[in-house]
């Protein structure tokens, strides 16, 4: 079961964001990540619970963050139920989409989870709901992933394998690198892997 510490900062001018400490695991129906995140100044600042099911489909969701907190699942698309704290305000959604995306490396583990490409030039388009930061406000993204490189790295362990893809935007273009070992992110924009206490999962 990893567990372990992102540092979490803005992908263009670096600003820090948060830190977020997380543990992860398969399991019997899928996969499950759970993580607490704290403020640069070492204030909370939210969580995220989710659970994929074999396939990788996103069977359950809890996001929170600032005063708002996010209910979701892979129903008819994709189904959510976004309220603040008080639960005043509350506003359902659904979107013919795959899964969710967000400020979170679990949601990048994910989606290669759901799409499980091989090595090659080709590229699968993915529509994600955005949970944008820090109001978990939901927009419909549409993203496609290739898979470049996936390469076997010798430690101590054993073989680590590391998937290298290709991310692209496909509303504005930019392209970005997504590192993956297992079921831990090991670079990505605006994500640093600082610290991890066992090795990555391996999916079967």
């Amino acid at each position: 079961m990893p567990r372990g510490r992102y540092s979490l900062h803005d992908p263009h001018d670096h600003t820090p964001l948060a830190e977020e400490h997380f543990q992860c695991a398969p399991g019997p129906s899928g996969w499950r990540y759970v993580s607490q995140s704290l403020t640069p100044a070492g204030d909370r600042r939210g969580s995220v619970d989710l659970a994929l099911d074999e396939l990788g489909r996103p069977i359950r969701l809890e996001v929170h963050s600032a005063d708002w907190q996010v209910r979701g699942a892979a129903v008819d698309g994709v189904t959510w139920v976004r309220t603040d704290t008080t639960g005043t305000h509350a506003t359902e959604g659904n979107v013919r989409a795959h899964a969710f995306t967000g400020l979170s490396p679990a949601f990048l583990v994910a989606t290669a989870r759901l799409l499980r490409l091989t090595p090659s030039g080709s590229a699968t388009r993915v529509r994600l709901v955005a949970l944008t930061d820090p109001v978990l406000a939901p927009r419909t993204v549409d993203q496609s992933w290739a898979l470049l490189n996936s390469e076997a790295h010798a430690t101590d362990n054993g073989p680590l394998t590391v998937d290298e893809y290709q991310v692209t935007a496909l509303d504005t273009g930019e392209r970005h690198t997504v590192h993956l070992a297992g079921d831990v992110v090991l670079a990505a924009p605006g994500i640093e892997l600082e610290d991890l206490q066992s090795p990555p999962s391996v999916f079967p």
